[in-house]
């Protein structure tokens, strides 16, 4: 009888044998070498800082940030291959205090015992949360163990400054059509792990499709590949069409991740306030594909409205106000017509951000000047003893006057001479311009928005 060690292994390597061929075909062509990466050649390309550290094994705790599908989780298995440290690879998704305790446990014995260093690849790190990344700071920060952290969303939200501080940030980047075409193409060729000795045939425009709708991003690929081959073969054929590969693509989410939200929604704003209906309308839709809050949205146009619009055209307020309204009281999906009757009305308005100028010199000088006394003629006179103190005295009521308006100061001594708001010359504030400049102010002297 083989001893329950030995047996136990074998067991494991036949589950690890039977597991690998069930695997996606993505995870299965997973690159074994640095030289099958595809992509990223800025960090693994002969000579680059990220290839040479692997190759040397002298990488020290990093960060690699990236879309998913770049060759994150790859380059960490590589590392693991290249090294002569002990490799410990975790989930955020699955791990907690608990499981990095026991790693740095087995990392101290391990130093202690043989002299021997330990790597942790943390994937998905983002998923820790402050306590948690905190756990490991003090480890990473004595060399007890080398942090490799992985995540697709922006370090400078999701990782603590401290544990940033620490690493190394290495950027990837989503891999370009023809590289996900040389992917697509080595798994159709790869007889073991890919798709080879099939059969299969795949139209030349299924190809360009699943490369150029897969948004850099090599699983996607691989994934919309191999469901194309299964409806292929489903529809008894050996050939992949373009219908096939269009079909598969379609069932891929749209990826938005945190530091895209932040991203896409500047994007959105820009464009509005740069007058491009098309993109507004584009960037619209990017976050109602992606799930995005719609009240997020309406609220952010009725923000806009004001700050980029404003006086301008009036209107633009009301019309954004309606649309975040309608989002409450009809919901999606129908609320994006109106959200994108918002956008279009908000993007093809005259711009002017005075109003939004205005207060914000206001603000400022409400805080760092200093705070006059209310002027006599404007104070309340109307409880008892106000007249005797003086109050309301020499106030000028305008609707005396047939113009409507009366030359008096209505602003601490100290301020009078401050203007917050300048109307710009531009859609229905040049009225307002030309109306104020009528009072006998010096408002026909124009600037430029800021």
């Amino acid at each position: 009888m083989k001893p329950v060690g030995q047996g136990e292994d074998l067991f494991a390597a036949a589950s690890a044998s039977r597991l690998a061929g069930q695997a996606p075909l993505a995870t299965r062509m997973r690159p074994e070498r640095l030289d099958e990466l595809v992509g990223q050649e800025h960090l693994v390309g002969p000579g680059k800082p990220l290839r040479a550290l692997i190759e040397a094994d002298r990488l020290s705790s990093c960060i690699l940030w990236g879309p998913a599908g770049t060759g994150k989780t790859t380059i960490a298995r590589l590392v693991a291959q290249a090294t002569a440290k002990a490799f410990e690879p975790m989930s955020a998704v699955t791990a907690g205090v608990k499981e990095v305790r026991e790693v740095v446990d087995r990392a101290r014995i391990r130093l202690g015992q043989q002299g021997q260093g330990t790597i942790l690849f943390l994937d998905e790190i983002h998923r820790f949360n402050r306590t948690q990344q905190d756990a490991l700071l003090p480890h990473v920060e004595e060399g007890l163990v080398t942090l490799i952290g992985a995540t697709t969303e922006n370090p400078f939200f999701e990782v603590n400054g401290p544990l940033r501080s620490r690493s190394t940030l290495f950027r990837l980047e989503p891999l370009t059509a023809s590289d996900l075409r040389a992917v697509i193409d080595r798994a159709l060729a790869d007889a073991e792990r890919g798709l080879g000795g099939r059969g299969l045939t795949v139209a030349d425009e299924a190809v360009a499709h699943l490369a150029g709708r897969s948004d850099g991003d090599a699983r996607a690929a691989l994934n919309g590949l191999e469901v194309a081959a299964a409806l292929a073969a489903e529809a008894g054929r050996t050939a992949i069409t373009l219908a096939d590969a269009e079909t598969a693509i379609n069932l891929r989410a749209v990826r938005y991740g945190r530091d895209e939200h932040y991203d896409v929604i500047s994007a959105f704003i820009k464009s509005i306030r740069g007058s491009d209906p098309d993109a507004g309308l584009y960037w619209l839709a990017r976050m109602l594909e992606a799930g995005e809050d719609a009240r997020f949205i309406a609220r952010r146009l009725v923000i806009l409205a004001s700050e980029d619009v404003g006086m301008a055209d009036p209107m633009s307020l009301v019309v954004a106000t309606a649309a975040a309204h309608a989002v409450e009281y009809v919901g999606l999906p129908e609320a994006q017509l109106n959200l994108a009757q918002a956008v279009v009305h908000l993007a093809t308005a005259p711009k002017s951000n005075r109003v939004a100028l205005g207060i914000w010199g206001a603000r400022k000088d409400a805080r760092e000047a200093p705070a006059g006394e209310v002027p006599m003629h404007l104070r309340d006179a109307h409880y008892q003893g106000a007249k005797g103190l003086g109050h309301g005295k020499g106030y000028r009521y305008p609707h005396d006057d047939p113009s409507g308006w009366v030359d008096q100061e209505y602003r601490p001594g100290d301020l009078a001479d401050r203007r917050y708001y300048d109307p710009s010359s531009h859609g229905a504030e040049a009225a307002v311009r030309e109306r104020m400049g009528g009072w006998g102010g010096d408002h026909h002297e124009d600037r430029a928005d800021g």
